[in-house]
């Protein structure tokens, strides 16, 4: 299903939800249990041939067994199908007798939003983040251990009360009432995704049972099903402004998407800067953290934050609706409201708490270590090659592609952003046509909210088809901050096109067969003689072909294919063999552009006899 076609349907059933409420409630339940039909079909039918395999035995024994071999074996395999495993979120499970404040307002909140069955984990993430996760002990069968998963860094954005109207948004999902259908669905499509993602990661031929049932379904029931979960999460809004109040859940709901934005634009990346100038990751964010947001956060930022996160709208990418309809939904202002020190929700932790932040800072400091450092040296590398520009700068050596590379390294570990855009300026004042330049340019014109970065992205795009997909994000991303809806909207359906258009491309040129139309290269002779010496020292390569394959997709950017043999004539042909001379060419052969490698023997002599076609296609 196409992000058109999802859009589409979800529309189209957002209406009739509208207009008739029930049916549509039916149409979900009937396709919600159409699933799990599948699923019983599919046991019944394997467990129905395995046992009239088995009864064969008594009247003809021969083919009784043989049957009862092959269906015995789809039995099996349908049955390792069905306890595909997921693995359970990752975090530091906390107990009651850790932190038993914490525990105390989760059983009023499931006392209040009849929660049956409470939780069986209760765990800590360092994800800025709450939700409920479900993992099945049967696995498509269902019989789900429940977990409440709980980021630190939201536990220290919030206060108590607004904590605990996150928790009683996400313990909505899960309650009983007049809302249990809703939130049945809810977590079932949920389910489905997490099951259907899964068995297409599987590699075991017992995926192949409910692999493509699911790769069809789950789509099609997640479109379907979206405007209930959207209506689930107001109605888990209810829940929270209900069991607190609205004001509580107005400012968590605003207190989130502020200080989300804060942690991803400003600390996180303020933080990792920190690499230029230390080897080594000695810091303890989750430890600073909690005071940076409620001490280390300007006026001026917060504002604009907010106005950003008020400026998006409701969109089919989530099923969250926007601030804005949320507030809406709640008859509440946008309600900023930093914790004061002290009174964050954290502090429910109790002794757990410290042990937990020193946990995670020590796993970020591991984790980060091996980047930091890479880091850390790239920007000395980066620092010394401009401080030599610099230096012939001044005497005025640097030629244009010099002086743009210098402007790009003063952005990144010189004076900043502003002597890199006086740079820029200068250079695109020089050449209005760079493509590079021209983006360059824009990209931060736009970073400082200056429309005329606009034009000059878009130029960009028109001169540079690598510019395309990246540009069409960026001008996106900066009509939505500004709440230009039109104009963002114009820009996603460009970038939905390029990414569909570079798919389809990748596509086609991943595939290689004997109905591909190839023609002669076209590289210069210089470039031919450089393969040839490569290919040369590649152990094991006998024969060699370069042609171009004649692809419908982004015709402007050629393919080149190397087809090659790897057997001699005295001995018998391996897959091992012709594997690891592939491998050998992927890792020792720089091509001058994009390329596919396939060995030409055995089954694909079709394709090795046409590329022999192609004049001066043999290499080696």
């Amino acid at each position: 299903m196409t992000d058109e076609q999802f859009e589409s349907l979800v529309a189209r059933l957002e209406a009739e939800q509208a207009r008739h409420p029930a049916g549509y409630r039916r149409k979900v339940l009937l396709l919600a249990v159409a699933g799990y039909a599948y699923i019983a079909l599919v046991l019944a039918g394997s467990t129905l041939l395995l046992l009239a395999s088995l009864a064969l035995i008594t009247k003809a024994a021969a083919a009784g067994i043989k049957l009862a071999i092959v269906f015995g074996a789809f039995f099996w395999l349908v049955v390792r199908a069905m306890w595909v495993k997921l693995d359970p979120p990752a975090g530091r499970e906390v107990s009651r007798a850790e932190a038993p404040e914490l525990f105390a307002l989760l059983d009023d909140l499931q006392r209040a939003l009849q929660v049956s069955g409470g939780f069986d984990h209760v765990r800590i993430s360092d994800d800025f983040n709450a939700a409920v996760v479900q993992i099945p002990r049967l696995g498509v069968l269902g019989w789900h251990r429940n977990y409440l998963l709980i980021g630190l860094p939201l536990m220290k954005a919030l206060s108590r009360e607004q904590f605990a109207a996150v928790l009683a948004h996400e313990l909505g999902h899960l309650a009983g009432g007049h809302a249990a259908l809703g939130n049945w669905v809810y977590r079932l499509r949920l389910g489905w995704a997490q099951l259907a993602a899964r068995l297409q990661q599987a590699q075991s031929a017992a995926g192949f049972v409910f692999r493509p049932f699911f790769s069809r379904y789950v789509p099609y029931f997640s479109a379907v099903s979206f405007p209930l979960a959207r209506a689930n999460e107001y109605e888990a809004d209810r829940n929270s402004a209900r069991l607190t109040s609205p004001t509580a859940a107005a400012a968590a709901l605003t207190t989130v998407n502020v200080l989300g934005n804060f942690l991803e634009n400003r600390f996180w990346p303020d933080l990792h800067k920190q690499a230029n100038d230390h080897a080594q990751p000695r810091f303890s964010p989750f430890a600073a953290m909690g005071g940076a947001m409620t001490g280390g956060v300007n006026e001026s930022d917060l504002a604009r934050w907010l106005s950003e996160a008020l400026a998006r709208r409701t969109s089919v990418a989530d099923t969250h609706p926007a601030l804005v309809d949320r507030l809406h939904a709640l008859a509440e202002q946008a309600r900023l409201a930093l914790p004061q020190p002290g009174q964050a929700a954290d502090l429910l932790l109790g002794p757990a708490l410290a042990p937990i932040t020193e946990a995670f800072d020590r796993h970020w400091q591991e984790a980060i270590r091996s980047a930091w450092e890479q880091r850390h040296q790239q920007v000395q590398e980066q620092r010394r090659s401009l401080a030599a520009l610099d230096a012939r700068a001044a005497a005025g050596e640097l030629n244009f592609d010099e002086r743009y590379q210098r402007a790009l390294l003063t952005d990144e570990v010189g004076s900043g952003e502003a002597a890199a855009r006086e740079q820029l300026q200068a250079l695109h004042a020089e050449d209005p046509e760079h493509a590079p330049v021209a983006y360059a340019l824009g990209l931060r014109l736009l970073q400082v909210d200056d429309d005329a970065g606009i034009a000059l992205v878009e130029s960009a795009m028109v001169r540079d088809p690598e510019a395309i997909a990246p540009g069409a994000a960026l001008l996106r991303d900066y009509h939505l901050r500004h709440g230009r809806e039109v104009e963002a909207a114009r820009w996603q359906q460009r970038w939905r096109e390029r990414q569909e258009l570079l798919y389809r491309a990748r596509e086609e040129r991943q595939q290689i067969s004997a109905q591909d139309t190839f023609e002669a290269h076209g590289l210069s002779d210089a470039a031919v003689a450089a393969l040839r010496r490569q290919l040369a020292g590649v152990p094991g390569l006998r024969k060699a072909w370069l042609v171009r394959k004649r692809v419908q997709h982004l015709p402007e950017l050629p393919h080149l294919v190397l087809g090659f043999t790897a057997t001699p004539w005295y001995l018998p042909r391996t897959a091992k063999r012709i594997r690891q001379t592939q491998d050998s060419i992927a890792e020792g052969v720089v091509f001058p552009g994009p390329a596919g490698v396939i060995g030409v023997e055995g089954g694909n002599a079709a394709i090795r006899r046409k590329m022999q076609k192609v004049a001066g296609g043999r290499l080696l």
